[in-house]
């Protein structure tokens, strides 16, 4: 627990991680739950490791930005695309869960990986609550089934444009967090037509799978 604390600690004063929930939530989901059992002894290394099947875990420094720039609320529902080990839907719950009516749907087109994440999430209760929720599904085409959402959070890499199921089944005002390439893009959802689009260069994801 000391060395988790440091952790996040340290991502506070580098300025990585700077929002109350967020915060909160780094600090009650452990990474360490979300690992194959050969790994959890390197769980608070900041950096990515693999889960299987190509796939990884994501670095916590990169979850946190991320997630500042999707800015999720409570009570908002959300998309978790390439969800993995159930990581950042765990997080994800941890914030919305601080309203009645949130949710998060984790989408993971792997189902080895779509079945680990689904019992990983549960070790905090989210799924028997209702409050979260992991599909075998592909990605790309969103999940009209709980749309429209408030944010989407992919953590895996687009060659070039978001789907435009993605951008249908996100609420005016809404957010998507995704890797494009090497950067991480911010898109803002201003009307039906209109995205206000921001660029950070610098990373370095998987490739999103699809079917």
């Amino acid at each position: 627990m000391f060395i988790l604390m440091e952790l996040v600690d340290s991502l506070i004063s580098r300025g990585w991680l700077k929002t109350p929930r967020i915060i909160k939530a780094f600090r009650k989901i452990k990474r360490v739950d979300f690992l194959p059992e050969d790994l959890k002894d390197l769980s608070e290394l900041n950096e990515a490791l693999s889960i299987g099947h190509e796939q990884t875990i994501s670095q916590p420094l990169v979850v946190a930005f991320m997630l500042e720039l999707l800015q999720p609320e409570p009570g908002q529902k959300m998309l978790d695309i390439g969800s993995g080990s159930g990581y950042t839907t765990a997080i994800l719950a941890a914030i919305v869960s601080g309203s009645n009516h949130g949710k998060v749907i984790g989408i993971e087109i792997i189902p080895e990986l779509a079945e680990f994440g689904k019992r990983n999430v549960d070790k905090y209760d989210f799924i028997r609550q209702e409050i979260a929720e992991i599909v075998c599904v592909d990605g790309n085409l969103g999940y009209p089934k709980e749309a429209p959402f408030d944010r989407i959070l992919v953590s895996a890499s687009l060659s070039d444009e978001i789907p435009l199921a993605w951008k249908g089944q996100l609420k005016i005002g809404g957010r998507i967090v995704t890797p494009i390439a090497n950067s991480i893009w911010l898109f803002i959802k201003k009307d039906e037509a209109e995205f206000e689009k921001y660029e950070y260069p610098g990373f370095v994801f998987v490739p999103l799978v699809k079917s």
